[in-house]
């Protein structure tokens, strides 16, 4: 009797079973496989990272390889092609900046605006957007376009770059004869060179003292 109770308990457990996997089954299986899916993708997508950094890198050795021989053909097309296949890697940030160096250093100053805006745009660092208008802003001055420069160093940097960032501010305000105003940046600059190299400490006090103090 109880054997034949196990039995009838199986069989209507399985009647049920049945009845349950008619009404759920399909999106059972649905749900296995999106979730299969998901775990294959999740890996696909670490594999083309790491493939994509790793030909990202092999382009920017050949990029600061060419810049150190002075190879300009080898470096426009290391250069191209990191900033074209591999926008959001750092490797194209960083050989962005190493280009406009080289174009810079040779008096191309186009060239070099070029690569540098390409960094404030599209880099997917803050440090490196900072880092590179600190340089156009410098360029800039160069170039007298005073207020173009003063424009782009407006919005606040990272902790680590606001000393550099006052100095370049008094440095512009100087070369538009804005005395006053430039002394109060270099003593902000002062302010925030607390974690700073001495030599920006040194170069913005020379500078606020030759203005006086």
């Amino acid at each position: 009797m109880a054997l034949q109770n196990l039995d009838l308990e199986e069989q209507e457990q399985l009647a049920e079973l049945k009845a349950w996997w008619k009404q759920y089954g399909n999106l059972v299986l649905l749900t296995i496989v999106a979730a299969s899916l998901a775990v294959a993708g999740w890996g696909g997508w670490r594999w083309y990272e790491r493939n994509q950094a790793a030909q990202a890198s092999a382009l920017y050795e050949t990029l600061t390889k060419a810049a150190r021989a002075g190879d300009a053909k080898a470096l426009r097309d290391a250069g191209g092609a990191l900033t074209e296949g591999y926008t959001r890697t750092l490797y194209a940030s960083m050989g962005a900046l190493v280009a406009a160096r080289f174009h810079a250093d040779r008096g191309e100053l186009k060239s070099a605006k070029a690569q540098l805006q390409w960094v404030v745009e599209r880099a997917p660092s803050q440090d490196f957007r900072d880092l590179a208008r600190l340089r156009l802003a410098a360029v800039l001055l160069d170039e007298k376009a005073y207020d173009e420069a003063l424009k782009l160093i407006e919005a606040q940097p990272l902790e680590a770059y606001a000393a550099q960032f006052a100095a370049l501010r008094g440095d512009l305000l100087l070369a538009k004869n804005q005395p006053a105003e430039a002394k109060a940046a270099y003593r902000l600059a002062l302010e925030k060179a607390n974690g700073a190299s001495g030599v920006v400490r040194e170069s913005v006090q020379m500078r606020l003292d030759a203005l006086g103090n």
